[in-house]
């Protein structure tokens, strides 16, 4: 009996026990500093994004935000990504615990004598160890598969931060959209209140009409209108642009003055986006990886089928007094569980991932060729649009002109001007449309179209060796 409690004494003694700590909920969040951003952007590896040169702090205090800047910003401060960053975390601890062999286990018996015949008798004991040797068959299988499982994971990630990182390039470029709206509909709206004033002074000297002044005053109003719309849509927008970056409502965000909305965009040919999307798509080679990490677990499925054996050795000695050394053997009869609902289930997920994986490089292709066919009559379109522009802003300085002479009537140049705001902010829309496009043509390729570095995520997946 003492030895017994001796080796469960040295058992205890002999393992290293983890102590729990607990992690308290708080809704408290701590802001990075721009200097710490700006530390982390230095530092940053991305298969796609490339942080060199960009300045957090200037970005946000002084040249403002662009839209690379603002995805690199996205990818160090979102707070989503910090939490889907933990997956990774997730898969290692996996992969540490598929890597892990069942611990042996220690069986001890002890038989005092309380009876009988007792001459000559002594207690009796036995103690020894056993272990599941079975567990060595599907440990290489599992070991590939949680292996395969953190790379499909970490790409996973990556696709995660890229797809933020493209939210933030767009949010910038519909800020700066709406911004120039803005700063559109508010000119027009001082010139025509300007413009109704004249025509409400002219009519006090009876020199207009009363019909003239509530036109003027009608245009001026719509103007006006259209002023606090455009005012309203840009505040919202720099709210969500915000959001993406990671930063609290209240903080004011500069826009890069240098930054413009694209007129046109120069780009490789369909068959070379579209032909090689599951090298260059992350999210694509995660699902190569993840494909591999199944294989591997319907392969440890399929050789967990063969029956547990437990194998024990066991000193001790009877109650006689004679010593032996006793070898036990204990194996699982197959008669009900064989594995197979292991077995089902890892061939049903594995052609789920199958099937996804076509699915998904079926939409990217047609998803490339909508985008490009939307950016070339985007192309067509602005062209068309900004070609109306320099003869409609002659004809509105014409008409103000004659108003000035009192030879057309208020309504006429309202119109011409409205006529020319239109144009204006449907060009805006249509630039801001094509940038949204190039954004989209980046998520749907999984390319850095206009980055120079951008070099495939990573070559097929190695098939790893039956061990």
């Amino acid at each position: 009996m003492k030895l017994i409690a001796s080796l469960a004494s040295c058992m205890f003694l002999v393992v290293g026990c983890q102590r729990y700590e607990a992690l308290q909920l708080t809704t408290a969040q701590t802001q990075p500093s721009l200097a710490d951003l700006t530390a982390k952007a230095a530092h940053l590896e991305h298969p796609l994004l490339h942080a060199d040169g960009i300045d957090v702090r200037a970005a946000v205090e002084t040249t403002g935000l662009t839209p690379d800047s603002a995805a690199i910003i996205a990818v160090l401060n979102n707070p989503g990504l910090v939490a889907e960053r933990q997956r990774r975390g997730i898969a290692q601890a996996q992969l540490l615990e598929a890597s892990i062999l069942p611990n042996p286990t220690l069986e001890a018996t002890y038989d005092p004598v309380t009876g009988g015949n007792t001459l000559g008798a002594v207690n009796a004991w036995s103690v020894g160890p056993n272990w599941e040797v079975t567990a060595l068959i599907t440990h290489d299988a599992k070991i590939a598969a949680a292996e395969a499982a953190s790379v499909s994971v970490s790409l996973d990630v990556a696709w995660q931060e890229w797809a933020i990182a493209q939210a933030a390039r767009k949010a910038v470029f519909d800020a700066i959209a709406l911004r120039e709206q803005l700063q559109a509909t508010q000119a027009v709206d001082q010139q025509l209140a300007e413009q109704a004033k004249i025509v409400r002074d002219a009519l006090e000297a009876r020199q207009r009409t009363i019909i003239d002044a509530s036109v003027a005053d009608a245009a001026s109003a719509k103007a006006h209108a259209d002023y606090l719309q455009a005012r309203r849509d840009f505040r919202h927008q720099q709210l969500a642009l915000n959001q993406t970056l990671g930063f609290p409502p209240n903080m004011e965000l500069k826009l890069a003055d240098s930054t413009s909305l694209p007129e046109s965009l120069a780009l490789p040919p369909e068959s070379e986006l579209a032909g090689d999307l599951d090298t260059h798509r992350l999210d694509l080679v995660a699902l190569r990886f993840g494909y591999q990490s199944q294989e591997q677990t319907l392969r440890a499925a399929i050789l967990g089928q063969f029956p547990k054996v437990v194998i024990g050795i066991h000193p001790g000695t009877d109650n006689t007094g004679v010593q032996s050394v006793g070898l036990g053997v204990s194996v699982d009869i197959p008669i009900f569980d064989r594995n197979q609902g292991a077995i089902a289930n890892a061939k049903a997920t594995r052609q789920q991932l199958f099937d996804e994986f076509n699915s998904r490089v079926f939409e990217s292709r047609a998803l490339t060729a909508q985008t490009l066919a939307d950016i070339h009559e985007l192309t067509a379109q602005i062209s068309a649009a900004e070609a109306t522009l320099p003869a409609m802003q002659k004809l509105v300085d014409v008409y103000q002109d004659a108003l000035s002479r009192r030879e057309v009537d208020a309504f006429s140049a309202a119109s011409a001007q409205n006529d020319l705001l239109s144009r204006r902010i449907d060009l805006l829309k249509l630039k801001q449309q094509l940038a949204d496009d190039e954004v989209a043509l980046e998520l749907a390729t999984g390319r850095s179209l206009m980055n120079k570095h951008s070099e495939p995520a990573t070559t097929q997946p190695k098939q790893p060796e039956n061990r």
